[in-house]
């Protein structure tokens, strides 16, 4: 027969009554911890997942460097077939295609540029930087240096950059059309078989890795703006360097 609990039992089952309501909702908080933890190291490890697989999508998996570059973050040279001049200096200019401030430089400096390179007063080096594409939310950086990249390999990367400054849009950021790109490259000289390869190193995106890679080693230099241009290692200030006679100046000042 069951006993009628007197008030001492009843005050101590109530005390082992709370005690396991404490203890149960300990371990319910417990595991409801552990479970958001790992749902935010799950989180955490899909972000970085989805971080390298867009990364992926924009650049491609090849890692080739065109012929004018030694390896990943190097600069493009793009005179590597002149004769230099005794103690010619390097001059190493930073431009992203979709900055306006770099065509109005290269409508002023362009032609000069090009004859100390041609003349081999000069070692030019390009840095092709895709930091707009992220202020834009475009991939027009990436696509057109891809693309003059390309056109190296046919020879023409210097006409094809002159042609895709020489048509800039008229509002930044809205970048160019793949039927444009396809024009820059054949009023750069670049046709027949030469034209077929070009093609399929756009479409492949041949070089977007190695583009992005100038882009990271240029930022990590301390190059955030463009364009600039450094001659010797040396930053030139563009407002004193006003015009072709101020860098012919500058760089036979810098030929050693």
């Amino acid at each position: 027969m069951a006993k009628k609990p007197t008030a001492a039992t009843s005050a101590r089952q109530a005390k082992i009554d709370a005690a396991r309501r404490k203890s149960g909702g300990g371990a319910n908080r417990i595991v409801v911890g552990a479970v958001v933890a790992v749902l935010a190291i799950v989180a955490v490890v899909a972000g970085v997942v989805i971080t390298e697989s867009n990364k992926q999508k924009r650049v491609g998996t090849s890692t080739a460097v065109p012929a004018g570059a030694g390896a990943m973050g190097e600069g493009f040279v793009a005179n590597k077939d002149v004769q230099l001049v005794a103690g010619a200096p390097t001059l190493d200019i930073y431009e992203d295609f979709q900055c306006p401030a770099c065509a109005e430089f290269e409508r002023a400096m362009g032609p000069t540029i090009k004859g100390l390179a041609d003349d081999g007063k000069i070692k030019l080096v390009y840095h092709l930087k895709t930091f707009l594409d992220a202020n834009l939310r475009t991939t027009h950086s990436l696509v057109m240096g891809n693309a003059a990249m390309c056109a190296a390999d046919a020879g023409k990367f210097q006409t094809f950059h002159d042609t895709v400054y020489a048509n800039m849009p008229a509002q930044e950021g809205q970048g160019w059309t793949s039927a444009q790109t396809e024009r820059f490259a054949e009023e750069a000289g670049i046709t027949g078989e030469a034209k077929d390869a070009w093609s399929t190193c756009v479409d492949e995106r041949t070089y977007a890795t190695y583009v992005e890679s100038t882009e990271e080693s240029s930022s990590k230099a301390g190059v955030n703006a463009t364009p600039t241009i450094r001659l010797a290692g040396t930053t030139l200030d563009l407002n004193a360097v006003r015009d072709p006679a101020g860098l012919v100046a500058a760089v036979e000042a810098a030929t050693k």
